[in-house]
């Protein structure tokens, strides 16, 4: 199962971290952790390049981080990635579990 974390500081997102494998098929056919991927991407992409952000992103392993400074711009681009993830997971039962934390 995918882990992703959303964290809030004053009210707004400005981090998340995404974790793990989807299980939904074998590694290189998951179409689920395929899609969480190319989420995660286009939305570190969008914080650091469209909209040149103060936004810290990086992986490793099985793991991707994005921190940010809690900005507008960048609190409602983590908020559209929650949104996708969350459409995914209902989509795709038991692929990804969502949780909030506060920093």
């Amino acid at each position: 199962m995918l882990k992703a974390v959303f964290s809030r500081k004053n009210g707004r997102l400005c981090r998340c971290s995404v974790k793990g494998h989807a299980g939904y098929a074998e590694h290189g056919q998951d179409v689920v952790c395929a899609a969480v991927s190319s989420a995660v991407q286009l939305t570190a992409n969008l914080l650091t390049e469209t909209f040149e952000e103060n936004a810290v992103t990086s992986a490793k392993g099985d793991t991707v981080n994005i921190r940010t400074d809690g900005s507008e711009i960048s609190a409602k681009l983590l908020d559209a990635l929650y949104v996708h993830l969350q459409c995914i997971s209902e989509e795709f039962p038991g692929t990804i579990k969502l949780e909030f934390t506060e920093v």
